[in-house]
């Protein structure tokens, strides 16, 4: 018998860890080759991670709400015939528990040379990220990784616990030298986001933030703290869209099995409108902006209290049915927590169907790193004055958030308009849905 090591899988574009939700198998459990063994969540999406061998599952090294890095271990699995060694563990045992006297020694060195240490530290490009958002020294942080590895949840347990010392509060002996590269303005710095002391009492229920909800989290301090956000709105007159889609629905759904919703006439007046207006279909950059040529549109898909953003890819390109059909896959998939990493990639501009909720005005949060959201809020019959007279006109608010350092009013304006004359002129006569 050998043993194998089963590590984390790279699950998507730029991920560089995840967190273990459940384990699928135990400690003696037989399993074979591409079997799912644990259900994986990244800050993009929720994934089954596969074994990598047929075999006996020897023990699981990660436990379950652990975060851990792509290429670290999750656990050890027999597998018939040679191959590595039999001990793996004891070997990593070694390695990972020094002796007394060498642990000694290292205390020693980290004690007569901490600067040393400091440039020593080992951590992926998103912690580094994370930390810099929140004005955390790395130098000063604990990693309970790997080899001393700093990850996503050391610097959380940080945050969590209100913070480290910046750099300048430490020890002169223990500071760096001056860089040679000039320093970053002092406007540009963060502060670190307090961590209120609050308490609950007695009768409140306390719900860990874990998985997607802290993703989320993160995510949307990550856009309100770098994006410069502005906001505009339109009022559609929908009414003839509401007679071509009552007209057709009954149909559609007895010919292609899924429904025909308004989302479908929506989605595909923005791709339309981003081919003629592609700035905002731009991404910052720093020092450019780059204008992308795919329009690929995220759409929000909640399940419980998840939120999932996949994307239809190049939305232009697709009719009203094509678009249709993706809502219905997408939206199926993010419910049956099937979605892939594929599903999330990509995403050029986002388009929120926040009227599904009732809601007629609200100013989204833009998805990071785009320059733009759209929230197509409630249809609803209001009284309007047209040609004299006020009639019942079936009337949608379109809520424009945007990135103001990519875009001015004058295009955001521009997009809108082209937005709300697309939709205008959808109707029986000269709108196809195929």
């Amino acid at each position: 018998m050998g043993v194998e090591k089963i590590n984390m899988p790279q699950l998507g574009e730029s991920v560089t860890e995840g967190t273990i939700s459940t384990w699928l198998v135990q400690p003696g459990d037989k399993v074979n080759k591409y079997d799912p063994i644990a259900e994986v969540m990244t800050d993009k999406v929720n994934a089954e991670v596969p074994s990598s061998f047929t075999g006996v599952i020897k023990d699981l090294v990660a436990s379950e709400g652990d975060t851990i890095e792509v290429g670290e271990l999750m656990c050890h699995i027999e597998i018939e015939g040679g191959g590595s060694s039999s001990e793996p563990a004891a070997a990593e045992q070694k390695e990972e528990e020094p002796s007394t006297s060498t642990s000694k020694s290292q205390a020693s060195e980290s004690a007569s040379n901490g600067k040393d240490q400091g440039q020593k530290k080992r951590y992926s490009p998103a912690v580094m990220t994370l930390a810099q958002e929140n004005d955390i020294d790395l130098n000063q942080v604990e990693g309970t990784g790997r080899g001393g590895r700093i990850t996503r949840k050391d610097i959380e347990k940080v945050i969590e616990s209100g913070g480290v010392p910046k750099a300048e509060d430490r020890p002169q002996a223990e500071q760096k030298a001056p860089s040679a590269e000039p320093s970053a303005p002092e406007s540009a710095a963060k502060p670190a986001p307090s961590v209120p002391d609050v308490q609950a009492g007695e009768g409140d229920i306390e719900i860990p933030v874990t998985g997607v909800r802290k993703a989320i989290a993160a995510n949307m301090v990550k856009s309100k703290t770098e994006i410069p956000h502005a906001w505009m709105m339109v009022e559609v007159d929908v009414t003839n869209l509401v007679e071509l889609r009552n007209a057709k629905k009954n149909q559609f759904k007895k010919q292609e099995g899924y429904s025909l919703t308004y989302f479908a006439f929506f989605v595909k007046a923005v791709a339309q409108a981003l081919k003629e207006y592609p700035q905002l279909n731009s991404t910052w950059a720093g020092d450019k902006i780059i204008q992308r040529k795919a329009i690929n549109l995220n759409i929000a898909v909640a399940k419980e209290d998840q939120l999932f953003v996949p994307v239809i890819k190049n939305a232009d390109e697709k009719s009203i049915k094509g678009i249709a059909r993706d809502i219905t896959e997408l939206a199926g998939k993010a419910r049956g927590g099937k979605l892939t990493s594929k599903d999330m990639e990509g995403g050029t501009f986002t388009v929120n169907n926040t009227g599904s909720f009732g809601s007629v005005q609200s100013m989204g949060v833009i998805n990071h790193p785009q320059s733009a959201i759209l929230q197509v809020e409630s249809i609803v019959k209001k009284p309007v004055y047209q040609n004299g007279m006020f009639g019942a006109r079936d009337m949608v608010n379109l809520c424009l958030s945007l990135d103001h350092r990519v875009l001015d009013g004058l295009v955001a304006g521009n997009f809108l308009a082209r937005v709300k004359e697309i939709l205008e002129k959808m109707s029986e006569e000269n709108t196809s849905i195929y």
